[in-house]
């Protein structure tokens, strides 16, 4: 009996040890399992455990930004800094506030604008103005309507997803002007992400995804004939024969695609939208990007560069988290059977000593008279 006590004693020590050490793993893995759906709360556990463990990430992290002359970055994990409560070195926090200044001057925003409009790829507001700019006016997405739409005819190496683009493209501009404006988020959406994808910074997945998109948008043998009479010098018939060769019908992916990014760059700035068209495998990881991003605004660039596709869903795979919840259920199953089996086992052992000591008593009330009748007839 003292065994089988031991043993359950020992079970109910060994599960409640077990409970102690799996439970923070469990609480931590049910929190991201109902934060799944909601990438702020998502990005807010990943960020806690992250800088609870590192406190001085966010410190090291600006000091990289600076030293890469990306003020904006910089900035962003000074705001994150400040949501946390994590403080910084005032030294630290002027360096940033100069850089962000000199970004921001007339000189380099005129500068950084022109790039923009002559070269047609942004990576900062100031050169995605311009961009948008040349978009407008519709020079760019003719620009490079007449350049893929030659490649295709010819039969060269077409890049079908630039195509699409700028087709979608100059008819988002048309909706802009009859709009008064109201599409202009859309119109800078698709020059983003036609930007990301001349400059190398569009994710494969999302690269794969939008290409089939802009695939299904473009008439090809209308748009070879549209591209073989058009030219940039006569920008009103070519784009009348463009978008003749526009398919609207199909272009519904594509136009909640770049409305998500311009709500992302709305939000988060121009570079915050080109990091996640990096890391994004689909558009479904834009949207929670731009979820992320109006909730949390200039720190969203900080907390991508951290976190990568992990603000976004789950980085660990949903069967090995609840796994941890498992272990920590049975484990807590364990301890209670343990105390059932030991206070069982206790109950055995102290109703045994009762019916010994009564057994006992008995055997001693019953030898009293023969002793006592041995004694006399002794």
């Amino acid at each position: 009996m003292r065994l089988r006590i031991g043993s359950a004693i020992v079970g109910m020590a060994g599960c409640a040890l077990a409970c102690a050490l799996l439970w923070p793993h469990a609480r931590d893995a049910g929190a991201i399992l109902a934060a799944q759906d909601d990438p702020a709360a998502l990005s807010d556990l990943r960020l806690n455990s992250a800088l609870r463990n590192s406190p001085e990430l966010i410190a090291q992290n600006i000091e990289a930004a600076l030293a890469a002359g990306d003020a904006d970055l910089a900035n962003s994990f000074v705001e994150l800094a400040a949501a946390k409560n994590i403080p910084l070195a005032d030294d630290l926090s002027r360096r940033v506030a100069d850089a962000v200044t000199e970004q921001n001057s007339a000189s380099h925003f005129a500068k950084r604008f022109a790039t923009g409009l002559v070269t047609g790829t942004a990576d900062d507001v100031a050169s995605l103005s311009g961009t948008v700019a040349g978009d407008l006016i519709v020079f760019g997405d003719i620009r490079d309507v007449v350049r893929e739409g030659k490649h295709l005819a010819m039969g060269e190496d077409t890049d079908h997803l630039i195509l699409g683009l700028a087709t979608a493209g100059l008819a988002v501009t048309a909706a802009t002007y009859i709009s008064l404006g109201g599409a202009v988020p859309v119109r800078a959406g698709l020059t983003l992400v036609k930007d990301a994808r001349k400059v190398g910074r569009l994710g494969e997945g999302l690269t794969r995804w939008a290409g089939r998109s802009a695939r299904e948008i473009v008439d090809a043998p209308m748009l070879r004939q549209a591209v073989a009479t058009g030219s940039v010098m006569r920008p009103g018939q070519t784009i009348s024969a463009i978008k003749a060769a526009f398919r609207a019908e199909k272009a519904g992916g594509l136009v909640r695609l770049a409305k998500d990014v311009g709500r992302l760059s709305e939000k988060a700035g121009t570079k915050g939208a080109l990091d996640t068209l990096r890391i994004a495998e689909g558009p479904k990881d834009v949207a929670r990007a731009a979820r992320l991003a109006e909730s949390k605004g200039g720190q969203t660039r900080a907390i991508m560069k951290l976190l990568g596709r992990g603000a976004l869903l789950l980085a660990a795979g949903a069967f090995n988290l609840a796994l941890w919840i498992f272990w920590a259920l049975l484990a807590l199953l364990g301890f209670v059977a343990s105390i059932k089996a030991t206070t069982e086992r206790l109950t055995m052992a102290w109703l045994s000593r009762k019916k010994a000591r009564r057994l006992r008593k008995q055997v001693a009330a019953m030898a009293q008279p023969a002793l006592a009748g041995f004694t006399a007839h002794g």
